[in-house]
């Protein structure tokens, strides 16, 4: 994480932060960049190996389907920020609430909206629907991985967008 000043009010440890499609390559590198001793990093995942995997390393799991909005928006419940990952939206997991991208972000901003979190993070290579939160931002998910990481991380700890 970068050090950054933080203004008088603003929280000294992260906020909490879920990732959606973190049994993703660019979701497992995203949730490595996040972890650091004391924060709350949630993953969202259909992946029950993955489940594993991630609880074994000190993350809240959320295992489901990814295109249920109400679960997610549960899932996300208290967080400060979500990162969407386009590739759970796009892949060969089965996704019973949406047929296409686009019903899934859709899904996603409706989730994000409705678990009221602050800052929404996309890992897209299309723009995503506008107003699930205050802040949002788009990062391309043809970088490198740990370029990626990296990136979701800077806006993650960022003071705002």
């Amino acid at each position: 994480m970068t050090t950054v000043p933080k203004p008088a009010g603003y929280p000294e440890q992260p906020m909490p932060v879920i990732v959606v499609g973190a049994d993703t390559p660019a979701g497992e590198a995203v949730i490595g960049a996040l972890l650091a001793p004391g924060r709350e990093v949630r993953a969202f995942v259909s992946d029950p190996g993955a489940a594993l995997r991630l609880k074994k390393a000190g993350v809240k799991v959320a295992l489901g389907d990814v295109s249920d909005a109400s679960h997610l928006a549960g899932a996300a419940l208290n967080c400060f920020s979500v990162v969407f990952i386009e590739a759970a939206a796009t892949d060969g997991r089965d996704r019973a609430f949406a047929a296409d991208r686009a019903a899934v972000f859709e899904a996603w901003a409706e989730a994000a909206s409705d678990a009221s979190v602050r800052r929404v993070i996309w890992v897209s290579s299309v723009e995503p629907p506008a107003g699930a939160a205050p802040e949002s931002a788009r990062v391309d998910p043809g970088l490198a991985l740990d370029e990626l990481a990296r990136r979701v991380a800077e806006l993650d700890d960022a003071v705002e967008l």
